[in-house]
């Protein structure tokens, strides 16, 4: 019980910097990287690492993919729009 106290001491300092902000996605793949790395043979802190660049891997591909849609979508209407009809 003592190490979660001093882990949650030092970790809520942490995840409120602002520098830990742009780790989209860190602190919940932690979290269930965490759980699943205890409940398979007490690796706790293996898993929230894993859990941590795992998620962070998937936030910044769905942003990626995001961006690139948004893009596409704005090229069909400026296309769109950019056409003038033929008198």
């Amino acid at each position: 019980m003592q190490k979660l106290i001093v882990a949650l001491i030092i970790a809520a300092p942490l995840a409120m910097s602002s520098e830990i902000a742009g780790a989209k996605g860190c602190l919940k793949g932690a979290a269930v990287g965490g759980v699943v790395g205890h409940v398979a043979g007490h690796h706790a802190v293996v898993g929230a690492a894993a859990g941590c660049v795992i998620e962070h891997h998937r936030e910044k591909m769905q942003d990626k993919a995001a961006a690139k849609q948004n893009a596409a979508a704005k090229n069909a209407t400026d296309g769109a729009t950019s056409k003038s009809p033929s008198q």
